[in-house]
């Protein structure tokens, strides 16, 4: 099949969108360096300042409700030229912003683009993609997220530590690299953000959302640069028209089909429960519970680096295997993993004291929690998503999960503090270990493997179920 398929092209193309990925990583992290700054220079309540954290999150919410309907009408390429500028837009704007208000403003604007690129990135890089390789493609995307989340701790520790000797004559620029570091720190995005504005020019749109406007011709013209086999180009022309001939109601109803709503309930339920498995929790607080066994600052910053890296490298790692072991059996291994990290660190917190466990034994637990998240749940969801729906309502259907997943994101942010006062640590992730089973649950007997099947298969899988 390597001679069938243009693999460079392809891993071209789809690591041109996963860079919206890294905006998607970075813009979400980079806020952790800034807070105490922001909190201190513009007195904040707790109230305003979790208002700040938060914000993204509520423009993510709004990008994501817009996004399959803009990807599904102006194209994927289209919607993600104007995510990179919004991307650009709010970093400019919190790093020259005057006040709270218009900070607050500058991050939704950001978190727009967030929500934009969760959804219309990984749908991108599944239309262009082989099925051979489709599930390796699209996981480019979440190793982006990792590589921007690690990016932004760095560059956070780069410009704090070059903001104590910073001196320049121009106003502006000491305002922003010295005295109010935490501008520079948000406005760092400006340059990422602006390369993806360019490079996008650089790729086709999608051919699949091509053929459903009836472009056929210019359709026919990408596939040629993706396969080198015209039989196989022909063969995907006519999989993709013979499905859209089969959609001829609107899009909602479409959605409404039997097998497609299950398809659209079963990723909402996946994309939800995957948020109150507690991975967002740690990254977001992980500093914060390590605080709680008795670390000082500078240790717990350390091991939440630490987190990162393995955050990173296992995704790697998940990008490697996901075509060759599939889906499910990434999720069957890696949540299993999951639940016994989480009760190792519910363990720890109940009984760690009294037993004389360091706190290396938490750090180990950790680790190893985000080794198997990053490789299954982490790794899967953006490719479920991207591959469960008709081509014509693939990006409506996308946002509706999405939708789901960034309002469990919201809720976690704001209920674990509450949870580790209230359930105690321990209760915290003994919750978050009995999330894990409806979730393997329902992959277990409700998902198909999707691995190395075409999206037109994967498509009909889900029209033959309508009947169970």
């Amino acid at each position: 099949m390597s001679n069938v398929n243009n693999i460079g092209y392809v891993t071209f193309l789809s690591v041109v969108a996963a860079l919206g990925g890294f905006l998607f990583g970075y813009d979400t992290a980079v806020i952790s360096g800034t807070v105490s700054q922001v909190s201190t220079q513009f007195s904040l309540t707790s109230l305003q300042s979790g208002w700040y954290v938060g914000c993204a999150l509520v423009g993510s919410i709004i990008g994501v409700l817009f996004a399959g309907t803009l990807s599904d009408g102006f194209g994927r390429k289209r919607t993600m030229i104007l995510s990179a500028i919004l991307f650009t837009l709010s970093a400019v704007g919190c790093a020259i912003s005057s006040n709270l208000d218009q900070l607050v403003l500058y991050r939704i604007i950001g978190g727009v683009g967030i929500g934009i690129v969760s959804i219309v990135c990984p749908l991108y890089i599944s239309e262009v993609s082989p099925a051979s390789h489709r599930g390796r493609m699209v996981s480019l995307y979440q190793l982006a997220v990792t590589v921007g989340f690690l990016g932004a701790y760095l560059m956070n520790y780069f410009l704090l530590d070059l903001s104590v000797d910073f001196s320049s004559h121009n106003a502006l620029l000491q305002k922003i690299f010295g005295a109010e570091v935490w501008r520079g720190m948000l406005g760092a995005e400006t340059l990422p953000a602006l390369m993806f504005f360019l490079i996008i020019f650089l790729i086709p749109e999608s051919p699949r959302w091509l053929l459903v406007k009836g472009q056929e011709s210019k359709a026919v013209s990408i596939f040629s640069k993706i396969y080198n086999n015209t039989s196989v180009i022909a063969h995907q022309i006519n999989e993709t028209k013979s499905m859209l001939q089969s959609e001829r109601k609107s899009d909602w109803k479409i959605l409404l089909t039997p097998g497609i709503f299950r398809a659209v309930i079963i990723g909402v339920a996946i994309a939800m429960l995957g948020q109150f498995m507690g991975v967002n929790a740690v990254l977001y607080y992980g500093p914060s519970i390590f605080e709680t066994s008795g670390l000082s600052s500078g240790d717990s910053l350390f091991y939440q680096s630490l987190i990162g890296m393995v955050n990173m490298g296992t995704s790697v790692l998940a990008l490697l295997i996901i075509d060759k072991i599939g889906r499910k059996k990434l999720v069957y291994v890696g949540v299993s993993g999951m639940v016994i990290s989480l009760l190792l660190i519910g363990f720890y917190f109940m009984m760690g004291k009294s037993l004389g466990l360091s706190s290396i034994f938490l750090l180990v637990c950790f680790l190893l929690y985000i080794f198997f998240t990053a490789g299954s749940i982490s790794a899967v969801i953006f490719v479920f998503l991207s591959e469960m729906y008709p081509t014509q309502i693939r990006g409506t259907a996308m946002s509706i999960a999405g939708l789901s997943l960034w309002v469990g994101t919201y809720l976690i942010g704001q209920l674990t503090p509450w949870m580790l006062d209230t359930l105690t640590p321990a209760g915290t992730f003994f919750l978050f270990a009995f999330m894990c089973l409806p979730y393997m649950l329902i992959v277990w007997k409700l998902m198909p493997e999707t691995a190395g099947k075409s999206l037109e298969d994967i498509e009909r899988y889900w029209l033959k179920s309508k009947k169970g």
